[in-house]
């Protein structure tokens, strides 16, 4: 009976796929990361819930994206890589990274996901300065930038977080963050 109503179901097309974009990963309990996602994540993303979505890229956010977060009342933050856009190379800027960081502190912004063009270098490289400032150990934290980089892996991100000063982060002005940190 089972089985006749599935076959009954997808033959009237009421099957719903739930596909995570790409390099899509769990960061911590409501914090996630991934690429940019398109029309065939949305109903992924629609099950987390989101509350926040800190796009990091020196480019716009597609449009489908932009529709998706106005339409779900999701806070959309782009931090825009304007020292990229100038070309001034590939990585993240340490302001870019120190204001990323601090939306990721932020709980009120949870469930939030963070995300660029394929999930790999900017997000990559903000999330290694997380796992930093967690006190991961920097064979740990560059052994999860290059799962996501794959064959991509940039030194001159690993050399950024392996260099990034964790003082610079103001946990002070944390009012309430997050237990994992």
């Amino acid at each position: 009976a089972a089985a006749l109503c599935c076959r009954a179901a997808v033959a009237a097309g009421m099957t719903q796929h739930f596909i995570p974009p790409t390099n899509f990963g769990l960061v911590e309990e409501d914090l996630y990361r991934s690429g940019q996602p398109n029309e065939l994540n949305f109903p992924f993303l629609e099950k987390l819930r989101l509350r926040t979505v800190l796009f990091l890229a020196p480019d716009e956010p597609s449009d489908q994206l932009n529709n998706f977060v106005v339409d779900h009342d999701i806070q959309f933050i782009h931090l825009r890589q304007k020292e990229l856009a100038a070309g001034q190379g590939s990585v993240v800027s340490e302001n870019v990274v120190l204001k990323a960081l601090q939306v990721i502190l932020d709980p009120s912004a949870y469930p939030l996901l963070v995300c660029c063009g394929l999930g790999r270098h900017y997000t990559g490289t903000v999330i290694g300065c997380l796992r930093k400032l967690q006190r991961w150990n920097l064979t740990s934290i560059f052994e999860e930038y290059r799962r996501y980089a794959g064959s991509k892996v940039r030194f001159l991100n690993e050399q950024f977080i392996e260099f990034f000063d964790t003082d610079l982060v103001n946990l002070a002005s944390v009012e309430k963050r997050p237990s994992w940190i």
